[in-house]
């Protein structure tokens, strides 16, 4: 009887395959996970992860006097924790299906549980940095611009992100220059500095119709398109995702824009992002950390306790995660309408 490990009834060599199979067809699909200052989950640790950032020294002018040491500036520092969560899910496998299938099962089963893997990742990462406090609305009614959602109806506008972006400047938001790559290495990736934007593929089309896009295909220089990025406008950088779903007839009656209902605008998140703003744990392992996401395969064919037979196998994947914002302030969510097209 072969050894048992931790991915089931297949060898180490094979769980290897199998799990890089499974990053491999999800790290393409990870957008916002890219941008966030990754926390490695270590080995043999608690639930709770710490982040810790550097406040900003003093800046005013510190004069020097002859032969006089000037007092040192102290750094600050805040921790902040954040719990993480195990998720997880399989699909069960039958003898016949084993059997009779002409394609390879564990490769098509790990793609789409890849894929369900980068995407319910996403889900929990945007639940905790959709719920941002710095918001700006796009609506108008009766001559007044929109205060909160339900005054929501008009499309993303160059005005409103020179907005975001004045505010992301006045809090020393830091551009971001790097990314996770979605190359099998997982390395980041230097990039011009730049803000990032991401929303839903509905807003692709009003983005292309700011004033002063540049879609990829036109980039020249040192800027390389990122994964999912469809081009910036002023240096804001738009990547989209069906990820960032709208709040439907959440917004004000308008013309022009798309509605569940017909009636009030469904309202659209578009997440404005500078350096470090929120925090989770990156994807891959760590050099001296545990691997984040576990495959597991239990074969058919082999008898087992309740499957005397070996009638049943099944491939699963689980992974700890957990997302956390840093620093509000450098983060803005502008909620806006889409145009109807």
């Amino acid at each position: 009887m072969p050894p048992m490990t931790t991915t089931g009834d297949i060898s180490y060599r094979t769980a290897g395959y199998f799990s890089k199979q499974l990053l491999e067809r999800s790290q393409p699909l990870l957008v916002l996970d890219k941008f966030g200052q990754p926390k490695p989950l270590p080995a043999h640790s608690t639930r709770t992860i710490k982040f810790r950032g550097y406040e900003h020294l003093p800046n005013q002018p510190k004069a020097l006097i002859e032969g006089v040491t000037p007092q040192a500036s102290k750094p600050t520092f805040k921790d902040i924790e954040a719990t993480i969560n195990q998720y997880g899910d399989w699909i069960e496998l039958t003898d016949v299906l084993a059997d009779t299938h002409e394609d390879p099962l564990i490769v098509e089963f790990s793609a789409i549980l890849g894929e369900q893997a980068a995407i319910m990742r996403e889900r929990i990462t945007a639940g905790v940095v959709l719920g941002g406090t710095n918001v700006f609305f796009s609506g108008e009614t009766a001559g007044a611009q929109a205060t909160n959602r339900n005054g929501v109806n008009k499309p993303l506008t160059l005005e409103l992100q020179r907005r975001v972006t004045r505010m992301l400047k006045r809090q020393l938001a830091m551009p971001i220059t790097s990314f996770v790559s979605a190359s099998p290495n997982f390395k980041t990736e230097s990039v011009l500095p730049s803000y990032v934007a991401i929303c839903h593929t509905d807003c692709e089309a009003d983005i292309r119709e700011m004033r002063g896009f540049l879609d990829v295909k036109d980039y020249g220089g040192g800027y390389k398109p990122m994964p999912g990025e469809i081009g910036s406008v002023e240096g804001v950088r738009y990547m989209c995702t069906t990820v960032f779903e709208p709040w439907a007839d959440a917004g004000a009656a308008g013309s022009g824009v798309l509605s569940s209902a017909g009636a009030c605008a469904d309202v659209y998140p578009v997440l404005y992002l500078a350096k470090n703003a929120f925090g989770s744990i990156p994807f891959n392992r760590s050099a001296g950390g545990k691997s984040p996401i576990v495959p597991m395969v239990l074969n058919p064919n082999v008898p087992r306790g309740g499957d005397p037979l070996g009638q049943r196998g099944s491939i699963a994947w689980k992974m700890w995660h957990g997302a956390i914002i840093l620093y509000d302030l450098h983060m803005i969510r502008a909620e806006v309408a889409v145009s109807s097209l």
